[in-house]
């Protein structure tokens, strides 16, 4: 089967010490589905339109658990703790089996 993963690039964060409410809600939710966080913040080395901002990847077993994730009470609570000012790309993706 093969894995689920979200991808989440900021390509603008105006107050980044706001995301801490976030990120409290968020991290056991995606912990709860599943999920685990494959980066740790390092070193971005950004090519053509890329971006050198925060980058988060997180895997998940299948991609219909990164979906259901996703969509759990507990995540889209942590969803409106997310700050304005804080511009996300966010994917969910299905990996090569």
């Amino acid at each position: 089967m093969a894995k689920g993963y979200w991808v989440s690039v900021y390509p603008a964060i105006s107050a980044p010490e706001r995301l801490t409410a976030y990120d409290k809600l968020a991290r056991p939710a995606v912990q709860a589905g599943g999920g685990r966080r494959l980066d740790r913040g390092g070193r971005v080395v950004a090519h053509e339109a890329g971006i050198t901002q925060r980058v988060v990847l997180i895997e998940f077993d299948s991609f219909e658990q990164a979906v259901a994730a996703y969509e759990s009470e507990a995540y889209q609570k942590a969803l409106v703790a997310l700050p304005d000012g804080v511009e996300r790309d966010f994917r969910i993706i299905e990996g090569i089996d």
